[in-house]
């Protein structure tokens, strides 16, 4: 029998396996338009380390991390031929063992801060 800790977990490395085929999905050509569309923000959201609400928050600071990830995984695998999501979590799934890249978390948190300083000069520039 299963525990509700053991299933919380399989359900935890599912999303996590998901994040990473929703992102090879997002750079597949055979992926719609729209799902790729989507599929990028995603993955981009669920990989970056700045969240929408901060983590250090108590009790809401996680609400987006198990909210909105999950739904947002949910309706980008919707979008996705079902073939094609099983290819993706196939190679996901081969890829859970790698070692994390220390480089693609910096260039995520540059992007992330070359979009806000962006916006804010644009904000800046509209008065």
């Amino acid at each position: 029998m299963t525990t509700t800790f053991e299933r919380l977990r399989a359900w935890a490395k599912n999303i996590k396996r998901d994040i990473y085929a929703v992102y090879f999905a997002a750079r597949d050509k055979r992926t719609p338009w729209y799902a790729k569309a989507l599929a990028f923000i995603v993955a981009a959201y669920a990989l970056s380390p700045i969240d929408l609400i901060p983590d250090f928050i108590p009790i809401i600071g996680y609400l987006d991390d198990i909210i909105l990830v999950p739904l947002g995984i949910l309706l980008v695998v919707r979008m996705i031929p079902p073939d094609l999501i099983a290819e993706h979590r196939q190679t996901a799934a081969a890829m859970a063992d790698r070692p994390t890249s220390r480089g693609a978390a910096i260039a995520i948190v540059i992007l992330w801060i070359c979009v806000a300083a962006f916006t804010l000069w644009l904000f800046l520039s509209s008065r």
